[in-house]
Formats: C-alpha cells, sequence, structure tokens
C-alpha cells in the first residue's frame, strides 16, 4: 500500500506540473491517494477557469471587423480614413460605409509612419515638401509634416521604394476623390493589424 500512495503522489503531483501549479502541492507525499486526487481536480479546475474567459481581448488589441481590409471597429462610426499598414490599405469610410480605398505605401526604417489615432490638419492639393523638395499633390497632413498623398513615385515603382513617413498612394483619381471629400478635422487611424 505505501509503493500505491507513492506512487499516487508522483502522479499527482506530474500531473499538476503539467497544469503548472506544481509549487501548490506542499506535502502531497504525505496525504493519502485519494485526497492529492481531489487537491489536484480542485486546482485544475481553477488552473482551466481562466482560459475560459479568453474571449475577452486585453486593452491595446485590435478588434478587426472580419474582410479582406481588415478594418479595426474603431473605423465603424463618423468621417474616417482607416490605414493598415498590414494589409497596405487606406480606407474611406462614413459611419461604418466604404466609401473609398486604394493602395498604399509607407515610411522606410529609418522615417517610419507613425500609428496611432490622428486628426486632418490641414489639406493642400498641390504641395510640395520644403525638406525633400518633393512633389505631394493631395496632400492631407496628419501627424506635424506627415501625410497622405499621391505618388509619382509609387505609380511607377511600387512597393519598391517607400516614403520619409508618409501615407503614399498611386491611384491620383482615388486620392483626388478622397481629398474632394474629407474636412479639416476628420479622424484618421494608422494601425498595423
Amino acid at each position: 500500500m505505501g509503493i500505491l500512495r507513492k506512487l499516487g503522489a508522483t502522479t499527482t503531483a506530474v500531473a499538476m506540473l503539467g497544469v503548472g501549479v506544481f509549487a501548490a502541492t506542499g506535502s502531497a507525499g504525505a496525504a493519502p491517494a485519494a485526497k492529492p486526487a481531489t487537491t489536484a481536480k480542485a486546482v485544475v479546475v481553477q488552473a482551466a477557469a481562466p482560459a475560459a474567459k479568453k474571449p475577452a481581448k486585453p486593452a491595446g488589441k485590435f478588434v478587426l471587423v472580419p474582410g479582406k481590409l481588415r478594418l479595426d471597429k474603431r473605423c465603424m462610426t463618423g468621417r474616417i480614413i482607416c490605414v493598415n499598414k498590414k494589409t497596405r490599405k487606406v480606407a474611406f469610410l462614413y459611419n461604418g460605409k466604404l466609401l473609398a480605398t486604394g493602395d498604399a505605401r509607407f515610411g522606410a526604417p529609418r522615417t517610419p509612419t507613425r500609428n496611432g489615432f490622428f486628426k486632418l490638419q490641414r489639406k493642400s492639393k498641390n504641395h510640395v515638401s520644403s525638406i525633400y523638395k518633393s512633389p505631394m499633390p493631395y496632400a492631407m497632413f496628419f501627424s506635424g509634416g506627415q501625410a497622405i498623398h499621391y505618388s509619382s513615385d509609387f505609380k511607377a515603382r511600387g512597393y519598391n521604394g517607400a516614403s520619409h513617413g508618409c501615407i503614399n498612394m498611386r491611384d491620383k483619381n482615388k486620392i483626388a476623390w478622397i481629398f474632394n471629400r474629407v474636412k479639416v478635422g476628420d479622424r484618421i487611424l494608422v494601425y498595423s493589424a
């Protein structure tokens, strides 16, 4: 009987180690064989309980709307331009209705495009960069010098290039259409999911 108790305590300890609560066993070897098994079940039930609550997403995670664009749920209210770096898309929405979408290119590793919630600060139809002296037609500034704008380089070279932090669009008609409809103060969300 003594061997069975030791075997039972070892089995319980191994089972509890698998659950990740080995430190909670204390004196499992001294207890009768039935008690450690009961204790192990109680501990297993307690350890499994948090896993059942997993559907709630922790703060800071993206909650995405199903679909190819992988839109953040925060894009579903009001007037907003949502920019997903992972799908390389710009989407202009009004109360969850998609009005326009287009391909996007972002900043290089040394000059990354900022993530976050922004407001459209100003618009400039025929803007030229004061730093790089390059044209930025249909520029919609959202964070300092960073803007969403048309890029002839993006149209010509595709994803073989990068911006200096701006969000480039390659379809001039689409960016012009969006430019003519957005208003200063509209929200812009830049994320990667």
